[in-house]
């Protein structure tokens, strides 16, 4: 089933701002012109955006409002204080059905606390899970889940999320049997908690299932490629997921401070320059850019809060690309399968 892609923009969210949440949204209706939006925020400043966008303003509706969820707001605040923000009305509007999903570059757990509550979770979950596509040297790129929405899961979260992952792997990446692993501290069975154990027990009897339970996966072989779901809980994800980004931080700047350390240096670099602009695009995570909550009813993307115009216009492409291939109905019918399977 196809969707026309309506996207609801929270135009306020993050540290970039209307003008590059806009050039992004710009960006993406570039390469996908069928995308339509709603850009929430205010009215003036969004106005001001899209003078340089005439294409963008073409296929936008504004939704006016100069109230915004801050980075310090705890999702409590969030709760009581955010409705009419720029992320709670982008939010309502895919609960409406005005928007088929948002995106925003807001407070994440205010964007999580306020996407549960007005989206509910699915049948069949208990808590929905932050899940981004991370590069490798694999043919694909990996999925992880959970990246920092549940510090502590039981074995039942982490099947959840494991039978979400594989599906958003088969829709984001095209892949008709994703191979999963639950990551732990070894990959002998024995290894890790009674969570981690007992969850692997589960998906071993889940081969009715379109995955492939690889079993466990130790952080130094996340990109290797080997696998192509990446199972934690969030607190696991989350030093994961900034132990990734602040490694490639690190071989970039190093690489920089090593080409301009002398002249030789220099023209070292200017040889190498077409394998360190490839490594330099691998490593760039507005390459990677958007998170998707899944369990949700509903799609609902988190961007970067400093991710530039390119980055968001990724994100908004994954986010038309997971409307139009029905992401939703993916991971209920799975949901249901392994749920009628566990109970036959």
């Amino acid at each position: 089933m196809s969707l026309t892609p309506r996207i609801a923009i929270d135009a306020m969210g993050g540290d970039v701002g209307v003008r590059v949440m806009c050039a992004g949204a710009a960006m993406a209706r570039h390469q996908h012109e069928g995308l339509r939006f709603l850009l929430v925020g205010d009215e003036t400043r969004i106005k001001a955006a899209l003078e340089n966008h005439p294409n963008l303003r073409a296929a936008s509706e504004i939704i006016h409002t100069d109230k915004l969820v801050s980075g310090e707001d705890k999702p409590s605040q969030a709760l009581r204080n955010g409705r009419g923000s720029s992320m709670g009305l982008a939010i309502d509007a895919v609960k409406r059905g005005d928007a088929g999903g948002a995106v925003s570059a807001g407070n994440t757990g205010a964007l999580m606390a306020m996407a549960k509550l007005a989206l509910r979770t699915m049948p069949g979950i208990d808590r929905p899970a932050l899940a981004a596509l991370l590069p490798s040297l694999g043919d694909n790129d990996v999925v992880m889940l959970d990246l920092g929405a549940n510090t502590e899961c039981d074995a039942t979260n982490l099947v959840q999320f494991a039978v979400m992952g594989a599906a958003y792997a088969r829709t984001a990446l095209g892949l008709e049997r994703p191979r999963v692993a639950l990551l732990n501290i070894g990959t002998e069975e024995l290894k890790g908690t009674d969570e981690i154990r007992d969850a692997a027990a589960m998906l071993r009897g889940a081969e009715h299932l379109p995955m492939e339970f690889a079993g466990f996966i130790e952080g130094d072989k996340l990109s290797r490629g080997h696998v192509d779901v990446v199972v934690h809980d969030g607190f696991s994800g989350n030093i994961a997921l900034k132990t990734i980004e602040g490694t490639a931080r690190f071989v970039t700047d190093l690489l920089r401070r090593a080409f301009t350390s002398s002249v030789r240096s220099k023209i070292g670099f200017l040889i190498s320059r077409p394998a360190t602009e490839l490594l330099r695009h691998h490593l760039d995570p507005n390459n990677h850019n958007g998170a998707v909550f899944l369990g949700l009813n509903g799609v609902v993307l988190k961007s970067h809060g400093s991710a530039d115009a390119k980055g968001v216009a990724n994100a908004v492409h994954l986010c038309a690309e997971l409307i139009e291939k029905d992401i939703t109905r993916q991971v209920t019918d799975d949901l249901a399968n392994f749920r009628g399977s566990a109970a036959a």
